[in-house]
């Protein structure tokens, strides 16, 4: 790997480019003060293999709602309908996700980890810091693979054209809005949302931002606050905790897509992706593809492996167990009580002792790099490391 120590972005540029989230719990910078260099060649097998991945999902989406697969899944049974009725009709748009991936420098080859296809986190720095950390050293800001923030533009006109001709957007769109909620409490993810509001505004929609508990959702009237109406609602609430924590308003909300009133983002669907079981489903469809690890719902045999639960969010409750099944790494989490899944362990890009994961966005098509250093499990103390092209 070639990495430059560059100058980093200070705490003072982080603030103002929204970034109020730049300290991590052990008091250091969360935006390390590096760049990853990548050949072309390397960015484009990022971007191949990402659009050659999200087919694979759609692909096994399909055979999961044939064979009515949710319970290996682990999707909780409230939001099974929501997710047939989303799956089959085009309007559900899907925005955004992100992929976890190994390999894909030094002649290592992809592999995918994992893919965070509902509320995916590391937006801003994907398609601001790492712009910011070019043109504070001096680089060409060009030289990335980092058209984020265009593509979701892109892709919220899609929700309306419904497929890649957005030229007739204008003609078509009827000033429809969309409601941008998180919860409250969190800079982070209340930022994210409201940068996404900021590029659903400037693709065209009217827009406004509320805390979720302030929607007001009716099954018959659908969605509104302040005394107006909206038709979509991007919500930054993972669709389980939907289920799990708030199973009224699971139930609510499958009324509110049974009765064409209100379409959510992300849709109910891309809970089947971003449950880790998928990733067996993908194995057992796609045996032994190159871009693939062997993964099932039972302890690999004589394998080094990766043990962790349908759900689950930075790297809480995962083990790196050896060959006997004797755990070598163990990062305790809340996510236990999610069914297990296997991966076969594989090695990440390595430099100075430091881990290095690739994460690559999909808005329609793969859109931007961006690293991931920390351990060989990443958990919330994990460093965004921004990239660029030789």
């Amino acid at each position: 790997m070639e990495i430059l120590k560059v100058n980093p972005l200070s705490p003072k540029d982080l603030e103002e480019l929204g970034l109020s989230w730049h300290m991590d719990t052990d008091n250091t910078s969360y935006v390390s003060d590096e760049i990853i260099e990548v050949t072309e060649q390397e960015a484009q097998d990022y971007y191949n293999a990402t659009n050659e991945l999200y087919d694979m999902y759609i692909e096994a989406g399909q055979y999961v709602i044939d064979n009515r697969l949710f319970f290996e899944l682990g999707i909780p049974f409230n939001l099974i309908e929501a997710i047939e009725m989303s799956w089959a009709e085009e309007v559900h748009w899907h925005l955004y996700g992100r992929f976890d991936l190994a390999g894909g420098i030094d002649g290592k080859p992809i592999k995918l980890l994992e893919f965070n296809a509902d509320t995916p986190t590391m937006v801003y720095e994907s398609a601001i810091i790492q712009w910011a950390m070019l043109k504070k050293n001096g680089f060409d800001e060009s030289l990335q693979f980092n058209n984020l923030y265009e593509a979701l533009g892109d892709n919220f006109k899609r929700m309306i054209t419904l497929g890649d001709d957005i030229s007739n957007f204008g003609a078509i769109y009827e000033g429809w809005k969309i409601l941008f909620s998180s919860i409250q409490g969190s800079e982070e993810e209340e930022n994210t949302v409201r940068l996404l509001e900021v590029i659903a505004k400037e693709a065209g929609f009217k827009t406004d931002f509320c805390y979720a508990h302030e929607a007001h959702l009716d099954e018959s009237l659908g969605l509104s606050y302040a005394e107006e109406n909206f038709e979509f609602w991007f919500k930054l609430i993972p669709w389980e905790s939907i289920a799990t924590d708030e199973p009224e308003m699971a139930t609510l909300i499958t009324a509110m897509i049974r009765n064409k009133n209100t379409i959510f983002l992300n849709p109910a669907y891309t809970l089947m992706f971003q449950s880790k079981r998928m990733l067996k489903i993908l194995w057992d469809l796609f045996p032994n593809h190159t871009l693939l690890l062997e993964t099932s719902f039972e302890p690999l045999a004589n394998k080094k492996q990766v043990k962790k639960h349908a759900f689950g969010r930075e790297g809480e409750s995962v083990s790196i167990l050896d060959n006997a099944g004797n755990a070598l790494i163990v990062k305790e989490g809340n996510y236990g009580n999610y069914p297990e899944v296997y991966q076969e362990f594989v090695d990440l890009n390595t430099y100075n002792n430091s881990f290095y994961q690739a994460n690559v966005f999909y808005a329609y098509e793969a859109c931007a790099l961006g690293f991931r250093k920390g351990g060989e499990i990443l958990d919330n103390l994990s460093k965004f490391v921004s990239h660029k092209i030789k």
